[in-house]
């Protein structure tokens, strides 16, 4: 039996998890054992392994502890396939993940088809809290679904041929828009965070009030047109515009450039998961950090939203709308988009628990609690983010200087 087959009572729950474990195998189709096992940063992780350790959560947090009787595929694969909780043990090490040359691939999806018949079979007959469990494993799927595209964008920038997942038809080039407009937010005070009807991580919530004084946020995500009128005029050069720990960032790392973004007898280009191809000017500009974003808000006279402000603003719009991942096919940002795909929208705001947050017991409160620390809040979803996956309160974190995700900018200003 497989994830296909199930037709139970449960039948709403069943097709979300058919549909998600289907993406999965969808998205590392085109690739090989090889590009599937490479590991092109300690941030970035194999295909192989974002498979496997996505079917790890399912076996262990549903089939272990909630199926009597359940025997585990391999009781070695626990330790390859654990990420971070340390509840369950140890673990191998994250930056090592690519020299998991074995399992094979062929294993993984084994593995995979082991652990959904086991579901399959079990869905009739879970408790609440298991359901619960299978619920959170979708959703987490579809977050490395994200981190899945993301890293084998980063591992074939890392190949001299910068090989195209995705090989797309030649683009119509689109008008510049306009110069942004600037579109009054709610002042006063607002209520923040999950309103309890459906799925939310925890650290979306408890729902609270929140300050918000007068301000305006930008109709739209800074364009690439824009971010290179911004290197043009020197941005990368002149420290005034960042951060003191940008601008060590930038020294250090000799950044001159968004991600994947070269220069070539004055004319800049860019690799994606289409291959490399020429900047188009009116597009979001993708591939940028925390400090990136910061200075270029600074050099705009402007400055980054709060995710107060973004979720206020966001409150009551259609968070499946906009340019966001369908199915396994070419994966790119778009002009002309809201607020919800395209690109995460770095905030001014940094990764901390609401007033009254508690994690859940067990290991699962491991699951975003204990990273509340040195990090900043992203919005909105991007294009690489399975539809139906984002919502108005949904909390995205990176560190600063991170930037292989599909991260942009929408700027802000005080009235």
């Amino acid at each position: 039996m497989t994830i296909a087959a199930v037709a139970d009572a449960r039948s709403p729950l069943g097709e979300r998890l058919k549909a998600v474990r289907a993406l999965s195998l969808a998205l590392a189709g085109p690739l090989s054992d090889a590009d599937a096992t490479v590991q092109s940063m300690p941030d970035a992780s194999p295909t192989k392994w974002h498979l496997a350790h996505t079917t790890w959560f399912f076996e262990t947090f549903v089939l272990r502890d909630h199926v009597p009787g359940y025997r585990l595929h391999d009781p070695r694969w626990p330790f390859l396939f654990n990420s971070y909780y340390e509840a369950e043990g140890r673990r191998h090490a994250r930056d090592r993940r690519g020299m998991l040359t074995r399992p094979s691939l062929d294993e993984v999806r084994a593995y995979r088809a082991h652990v959904d018949a086991a579901l399959v079979a079990a869905l009739p007959t879970l408790a609440d809290a298991a359901l619960e469990l299978v619920e959170l494993g979708c959703h987490h799927e579809e977050q490395h679904q994200e981190l899945l595209v993301t890293d084998i964008l980063h591992g074939f920038s890392e190949n001299p041929l910068e090989p195209a997942l995705w090989p797309a038809a030649r683009k119509v080039p689109v008008a510049m828009p306009g110069p942004i407009a600037w579109v009054e937010g709610r002042t006063g005070i607002v209520q923040i965070g999950h309103a309890g009807d459906g799925f939310a991580f925890d650290c979306e919530g408890p729902r609270h009030d929140a300050l918000l004084t007068p301000h305006a946020l930008a109709d739209r995500t800074v364009t690439n047109g824009e971010w290179q009128a911004f290197i043009a005029d020197g941005g990368y050069r002149e420290a005034r515009w960042w951060l003191a720990d940008g601008w060590a960032w930038v020294k250090a790392e000799a950044i001159v450039a968004p991600l994947y973004w070269e220069e070539q007898d004055g004319v800049w280009t860019r690799f994606g998961l289409d291959g490399r191809r020429a900047i188009d000017p009116a597009a979001p500009v993708t591939h940028v950090s925390f400090f990136e974003a910061d200075a270029y808000a600074a050099w705009a006279g402007a400055r980054l939203p709060t995710e107060f402000e973004w979720e206020a603003a966001a409150a009551g719009l259609d968070p499946a709308g906009g340019n966001q991942m369908a199915d396994a096919g070419p994966v790119e940002p778009r002009p002309g988009g809201g607020l919800f795909g395209d690109v995460w929208e770095w905030t001014g705001s940094a990764y901390r628990p609401y007033p009254g947050f508690k994690p859940v017991e067990g290991a699962v409160g491991e699951y975003n609690g204990k990273f509340m620390s040195g990090q900043f809040v992203l919005r909105g979803g991007s294009c690489a983010t399975p539809r139906g996956h984002a919502r108005a309160s949904y909390r995205n974190f990176f560190y600063p200087h991170q930037r292989w995700q599909f991260t942009g900018v929408r700027l802000a200003r005080d009235l």
